[in-house]
């Protein structure tokens, strides 16, 4: 393996995040893969669903679609090198490899929460200012909300995995299961372009989405304070969002501070926790908006009643 990296100019690193792999490797693969199964198909169903369905173009469904649709990408992101992983002997990756992937997931992550914000912004308007919101929640609108949450992160994110490109490694094993911010342990010396840069990502990304979202959700609640109808139809529509951000955001917080404790946090905890990450939203999105959110639900029903009457 040495004489090829050499020839080539590849650097392979070691995934040491798994826990007793040569025990469980077939347990953790068959899980794995069900799991993986069952996140394409359910968040694509909906996805599906509100394409198909000319009542469900409206800007709510269609951040909802794009949401579902960032879980897949995410998703196809982790779990097809984690099946590899379980089945082989050893678990490398290289280093090139490994700055994708990282570029990736942060990509992915931060657009989720842009996402998530442009939805939040979405329910404010429709719940606060109804009689605007055809004029505001305009096509050219929403098209710019979506590209904002998929290329603003892109192109921050690109720039981090550019310079850590080229970065000198003095260590090549990473404790986790997939390509992180624990890269930047592998450095020989800690690059201060690197870290301020990563800093300016990190608040533009996901703290500055995060207050814009709960300032949004307490403008909401004030005026849901004052009216029974608005209250009601507010709980419907925000509660699922809510509860994706909460979710998501002890999750993401979690990550970047066990980065940040690694060799005081316990290696299965860690396992946990991080397969938590790419686990939680991606699986029950789907059921959340699917459930909650009565248009979806109603197509649903209907797809699901069809295909029994068609297999009867």
């Amino acid at each position: 393996m040495d004489e090829e990296s050499d020839k080539f100019n590849v650097t392979f690193l070691i995934l040491d995040g798994h826990v007793e792999l040569n025990k469980y490797r077939y347990l953790y693969f068959m899980i794995v893969f069900l799991v993986y199964i069952l996140i394409f198909c359910s968040n694509c169903t909906i996805v599906f669903l509100i394409w198909k369905h000319q009542d469900l173009h409206e800007p709510m469904y269609i951040f909802i679609a794009a949401l579902l649709l960032n879980s897949v990408l995410l998703s196809a992101n982790i779990y097809p090198k984690l099946l590899i992983d379980f089945l082989s002997e050893k678990q490398i990756i290289s280093y090139q490899a490994c700055l994708v992937q990282y570029f990736l997931f942060y990509t992915l992550v931060s657009s989720e929460f842009l996402l998530l914000a442009a939805m939040s912004y979405d329910r404010y308007v429709s719940i606060c200012k109804p009689l605007q919101y055809p004029t505001i929640m305009r096509k050219r609108t929403i098209i710019l909300f979506l590209a904002l949450a998929w290329l603003l992160p892109a192109c921050q994110f690109a720039g981090l995995a550019i310079m850590s490109s080229y970065q000198k490694l003095c260590t090549f094993i990473l404790k986790v299961i997939f390509c992180n911010n624990t890269i930047y342990k592998l450095f020989c010396v800690t690059s201060r372009a690197i870290s301020f840069f990563g800093l300016f990502t990190l608040l533009n990304a996901i703290v500055l989405p995060m207050f814009f979202i709960i300032y949004t959700y307490l403008r909401i609640l004030i005026i849901c304070y004052h009216s029974g109808e608005i209250r009601k139809r507010a709980a419907q529509t925000c509660l699922p969002h809510l509860l994706v951000l909460i979710n998501y955001f002890c999750l993401i917080t979690y990550e970047f501070v066990t980065v940040r404790l690694e060799s005081d946090f316990p290696k299965t905890a860690r396992l946990i926790m991080t397969l938590q990450l790419v686990l939680y939203n991606p699986l029950f999105n789907p059921l959340i908006y699917g459930l909650k959110m009565k248009g979806i639900s109603k197509h649903l029903k209907r797809l699901f009643c069809q295909h029994k009457v068609n297999r009867c």
